[in-house]
C-alpha cells in the first residue's frame, strides 16, 4: 500500500502504528502549512526567509505533534487495554491535549482542548462504530456552467475547417 494514499481505517485499531502515523500526520502537515501560510502572509509578516521558516516550524511543529500523540496515544491504549473501544480515543485526544497545553505553555489551554479533542473523537469513533459519515460526499451534478470548458457559450459556431469555395 502506498504511504500517500494510507487511511488511518485502513487496519484496525492497535496495528500498523507507522501507516496510521503517516495518514494522521499528512492532515497535520497540510492543516499547519496552510494555517503557517495565512499566519506569516496576513498577520506577523515577518521580514526575511529565515523568520517565515521559524514561523512555519512554529505552527506546524505542534500540529503534527498533536497528531503523532493522539496516534500514539489511541494505539498504546488499544495495545494496553485489548479493547477498541472509545476510552482509546480519550486517552489519545488528551494526549494531543497535552501536547497543545505544552505549546501555549498553559495548564487551562491543555485541559481544555484535551476535553474538546476528546468530544470530537468520541463523535468520529461513534461514526466509525456505527457506519455514519459525519461530513458525508456531496452528490456531484452535471448540470451547470462551472466549468464553462464543457460548454459552448458562443453566439455562431465555428465553421469547419479545410473548405474551399469550390472554383
Amino acid at each position: 500500500m502506498s504511504l500517500i494514499k494510507a487511511n488511518y481505517y485502513d487496519s484496525p485499531e492497535g496495528s500498523n502504528l507507522f501507516e496510521k502515523m503517516v495518514a494522521t500526520n499528512k492532515y497535520a502537515l497540510a492543516a499547519g502549512l496552510g494555517w503557517s501560510s495565512i499566519e506569516v502572509l496576513m498577520i506577523s509578516k515577518p521580514k526575511g526567509v529565515v523568520p517565515s521558516l521559524a514561523r512555519y516550524v512554529y505552527f506546524t511543529g505542534p500540529f503534527m505533534g498533536m497528531a503523532s500523540a493522539f496516534t500514539v496515544g489511541t494505539y498504546a491504549a488499544t495495545k494496553l487495554r485489548g479493547k477498541d473501544d472509545t476510552w482509546n480515543y480519550i486517552v489519545g485526544a488528551v494526549a494531543s491535549g497535552g501536547v497543545y497545553g505544552a505549546w501555549k505553555r498553559s495548564v487551562v489551554a491543555g485541559l481544555v482542548s484535551g476535553l474538546f479533542f476528546s468530544m470530537a473523537g468520541l463523535v468520529k469513533k461513534h461514526s466509525i462504530d456505527n457506519k455514519w459519515e459525519f461530513f458525508p460526499d456531496t452528490n456531484r451534478h452535471a448540470i451547470g456552467a462551472l466549468n464553462p470548458n464543457r460548454y459552448d457559450f458562443t453566439l455562431t459556431q465555428e465553421r469547419e475547417r479545410g473548405w474551399t469555395t469550390g472554383k
